[in-house]
């Protein structure tokens, strides 16, 4: 009898959400490639999700998965990178899942330290941080003061023990996130605040990892719609505490802000 061989779920799957980023992902996506390879010990593969780019970001992601061993492409008709994770997540095999930003601003050193305790079961989901201590950070004034302000009002509003919110570096165990997705609402840059809100009323163990974290300057995100984007966010995460909670009148509060 012929055996069929069967290969094992990888034990991490690195997701990069991009968008009209075809000067930089091959670069980024090779050195990714190159360290996940070469440095890590553990198994893993690069899922590049294209968020309807129109610069030939796709053709690009679509040639790397066919000549590097462990990447492929998945193309996706509508922008958002909450919409992006949660396409490739939801129906990943690998131990843990992970993501960052196409830009590399996060030193990759940091990466086996974020996936570790999840691989090891000590932890549900890991984030990277800006802002603990041991963190290095290059960015304007401007960028340090709003994500400074933005992460407080997550931790003050929002009860929140997480010190940075919104970088682009997390990783979970697989369960956890199986278990989470459904209950975030968001499909963009809110997606990350809401995915830890909702891992903490749950109970998730979360440990953050601090990192060595470079701007892009190149950044495609813009400020005050994102700022905009994220308040409503919050507002919206309260006023869904408050209802679970069965707290009418705080609850009154909230729709009437």
């Amino acid at each position: 009898m012929n055996e069929i061989a069967t290969v094992a779920p990888p034990d991490i799957e690195v997701v990069v959400p991009v968008y009209n980023e075809a000067h930089v992902v091959e670069a980024n996506v090779r050195g990714l490639h190159a360290y996940l390879t070469n440095c890590l010990p553990y198994t893993a593969t690069i899922t590049i999700v294209d968020n309807a780019s129109t610069d030939g970001t796709f053709d690009i992601a679509r040639w790397l998965s066919c000549e590097l061993d462990g990447v492929r492409g998945l193309r996706l008709p509508e922008q958002g990178r909450g919409r992006a994770l949660r396409s490739a997540w939801i129906g990943s095999g690998a131990r843990v899942v992970a993501y960052m930003d196409v830009d590399l601003s996060t030193d990759l050193t940091a990466l086996e330290p974020l996936v570790e305790p999840l691989l090891d079961g000590s932890s549900d989901l890991g984030v990277g941080s800006r802002l603990a201590p041991g963190a290095v950070v290059v960015r304007s004034r401007l960028r340090e003061v709003i994500s400074r302000s933005y992460n407080l009002l997550v931790r003050r509003l929002l009860h929140s023990h997480v010190s940075d919110a919104q970088c682009g570096f997390k990783a979970a165990r697989r369960e956890t996130i199986q278990t989470l997705l459904p209950l975030v609402e968001d499909e963009n840059w809110f997606f990350d605040t809401e995915l830890i809100h909702v891992a903490e009323r749950s109970q998730m163990r979360i440990h953050e990892v601090p990192v060595v974290w470079t701007e892009d300057s190149d950044s495609r995100v813009r400020l005050i719609a994102t700022a905009i984007e994220d308040l409503r966010g919050i507002a919206r995460l309260r006023r869904r505490d408050r209802h679970e909670a069965g707290d009418p009148v705080g609850l009154a509060k909230e729709q009437h802000a």
